[in-house]
């Protein structure tokens, strides 16, 4: 029994040991993978001018306002007491209110806010006016490209931050966007003050029929040129988007491209190209819901280099040369393909011109893909 126990006796002696000489490697030693992804990750520095935290925060605070609306909706739901008042204002909201339809409910005020200023100032967005714009007339403006999100619109056609109004005196115009947008509590409120309206047929008749210096902006390649939209590339969706050139010829508006350059370059976008799974399925989900969900990434609150929201990168505006339209309730297929064809020749002159000053660190030119 006396050696059987000297034996066992051992053995924990020199587990112990072991297990202590393991742990203290362990600890002294760091996760290799929580080490690659600190060393890879560009911290901002703690010292920041407080313009640039202001901006930052206000593109976080629009990036994620529709969660914010959506929780701040769910919230209410989770009191009793609120009920009466959300089944009014829902049935306000789906049965009731037209203003996505009737050109929104435009507030100077929200327009002009601080807010948007520290928001443009973020990348920074500008707008480039070639020429004068007579109020004497409605527009059609066709924003080009869609980018991941979009922010070059907003900040041109949704708010002043740009000084839109100052370049074009007299002009209201109305960001156009998805109808769902405007099924979204709370949140739909905010758009419309801004001006943005339903991008249907109706609503926009609707704007055009309100006569000299009403104007609509349409992004013309929506989401199906989002998932082309890459840094350093410009693929437009454009060929068969004839939609809003007989529009314009319907209501007698002028044409106006505009090219936006920097939109594609505030975010990165994973690979998609045609024929892998990834396109496969988010062609599906936009056939199924009307919008597509780009697998994007840009730089964070508090990094610069992880997280979803966009890069710091200019984006310039650039408002073209409108292109005159004679009204005509039934244009035939030869005349709005020959209003396209001006149309994309003054989108080429926009690029032509500009490139080597706002996009000199494009990969390819300007491809009309669709």
């Amino acid at each position: 029994m006396e050696p059987r126990r000297a034996f066992t006796s051992a053995t924990r002696t020199l587990s112990a040991s072991s297990l202590r000489g393991r742990l203290s490697s362990l600890s002294a030693t760091p996760l290799r993978p929580l080490a690659n992804v600190h060393a890879n990750i560009d911290f901002a520095p703690a010292k920041i001018p407080r313009r640039r935290r202001l901006q930052t925060l206000a593109v976080a605070v629009w990036s994620t306002v529709i969660v914010w609306s959506t929780f701040a909706f769910l919230l209410l739901l989770s009191f009793p007491q609120t009920w009466p008042f959300i089944a009014v204002y829902m049935f306000w909201v789906l049965y009731i209110d037209q203003s996505p339809e009737n050109g929104g409910r435009i507030s100077p005020w929200l327009r002009r806010s601080p807010f948007w200023r520290y928001f443009a100032d973020y990348y920074p967005a500008s707008t480039l006016k070639t020429c004068d714009l007579p109020a004497d007339r409605p527009y059609v403006f066709g924003y080009h490209p869609h980018g991941i999100i979009g922010m070059g619109a907003i900040c041109t056609f949704a708010t002043e931050s740009t000084g839109f109004s100052q370049y074009f005196p007299g002009i209201t115009p109305h960001l156009l966007t998805l109808t769902s947008n405007f099924r979204v509590p709370f949140y739909r409120e905010f758009i419309l003050a801004m001006g943005i309206c339903s991008v249907s047929k109706r609503s926009c008749s609707n704007i055009l029929k309100g006569g000299p210096g009403q104007a609509i902006t349409i992004v013309v390649g929506g989401a199906a040129e989002s998932l082309s939209a890459r840094p350093g590339t410009a693929d437009l969706t454009l060929r068969k988007r004839l939609g809003f050139i007989k529009l314009a010829i319907q209501h007698g508006a002028d044409l106006v491209p505009v090219f936006s350059f920097g939109e594609n370059d505030i975010y990165q976008q994973m690979p998609n190209e045609k024929g892998t799974t990834v396109y496969a399925l988010q062609k599906k989900f936009q056939n199924v819901f009307g919008f597509t969900l780009p697998l994007f990434h840009g730089r964070g609150l508090l990094n610069y280099n992880l997280g979803l929201m966009p890069y710091r990168r200019r984006i310039v505006a650039v408002v073209g040369h409108p292109i005159r339209v004679e009204k005509c309730e039934k244009p035939t297929l030869e005349e709005i393909t020959r209003i396209q064809q001006k149309y994309i020749e003054e989108l080429m002159w926009i690029w032509n011109t500009y490139k080597d000053e706002f996009a000199r660190t494009r990969k390819r030119e300007l491809s009309i893909v669709e």
